[in-house]
């Protein structure tokens, strides 16, 4: 794929991505593609390299290897770039002083892709007034204050860093409704880290999981469902599942639960009940030892 293709087709292009830390390697030569209008969630532990990617896409540091977000290199066209990006980390986290209107001066400020008009038309539908300040809110209504200021940025990338970190459940599901139907279209997309993943999974397009700084899946959610099953085996049949190298094994209600990789689903269809697995069980699966 030449350069001029490369940049209308992929919101984000890396090739051979690294980033070292001293001795220490946080991004391992890492290949990735992200197209636009697509959900991406990027899924890793603490230390797997999922932020040090993030850092690097909105030009927060440097690196080795290409990258390319927006047809733009992150090291050199930083200003440019985050004209087109939004980037948003925990929206349970605003300044306590802070009035509902100085949040949307402040915004209005800094960002050229801000509206204050659509602003103001979310807020309307809102209890929030302009002189409330962040400690007399609700969890709720800091969310909805912080939706009004994400949905009024006519950003091409949405970037989010476990966004709803410390939220109730409720407000979690709010954050992420509110984002697909009232902000994301096919001319925008959203890359989103978050430990919550079984709450995002409804929403993604394409799913990548990160280890110790390398990509262990890369794949649209199609592909996944295609590429991964589990199954629901008999005692009798452990040993013939256990054969077929599975990723996972576990055990539920006296029968064990196999998770397979590239397995034919015919072949597995033999040794019980097949099931497309969560995301959650997919991720506990393949970052096994992670967590020791």
């Amino acid at each position: 794929m030449n350069d001029a293709s490369a940049t209308t087709t992929h919101i984000v292009r890396a090739r051979g991505l690294t980033k070292r830390y001293g001795a220490a390697v946080a991004l391992d030569h890492v290949d990735f593609d992200i197209a636009a209008g697509r959900i991406v969630g990027l899924i890793g532990p603490n230390g797997a390299g999922k932020t040090t990617a993030l850092k690097a896409i909105l030009g927060l540091t440097e690196f080795e290897g290409e990258l390319s977000v927006l047809g733009l290199d992150p090291r050199t066209q930083r200003t440019e770039l985050m004209q087109q990006v939004c980037f948003i980390a925990d929206v349970a986290v605003l300044p306590r002083w802070l009035r509902v209107s100085e949040a949307v001066d402040f915004v209005a400020g800094i960002h050229p892709r801000f509206s204050r008009d659509k602003c103001q038309a979310f807020l309307a539908r809102t209890k929030l007034k302009p002189a409330m300040r962040v400690r007399e809110l609700s969890k709720g209504m800091i969310v909805q204050l912080h939706l009004a200021l994400v949905m009024a940025i006519d950003a091409r990338l949405l970037v989010l860093d476990e966004p709803t970190l410390g939220l109730d459940i409720l407000y979690r599901k709010e954050f992420y409704q509110s984002l697909l139907n009232d902000y994301f279209d096919e001319e925008k997309t959203i890359l989103v880290t978050t430990h919550q993943v079984e709450e995002i999974e409804h929403i993604l397009t394409d799913l990548i999981f990160i280890k110790d700084g390398k990509l262990i899946v890369n794949a649209s959610m199609d592909e996944i469902g295609e590429r991964y099953a589990e199954v629901m085996v008999a005692p009798e049949k452990v040993e013939a599942a256990r054969a077929l190298k599975p990723l996972n094994e576990r055990g539920i209600f006296g029968k064990s639960v196999f998770l397979f990789d590239g397995v034919p689903q015919a072949q597995l269809a033999q040794l019980g009940e097949l099931h497309k697995p969560s995301v959650a069980d997919l991720f506990v699966a393949t970052m096994k030892g992670t967590y020791a």
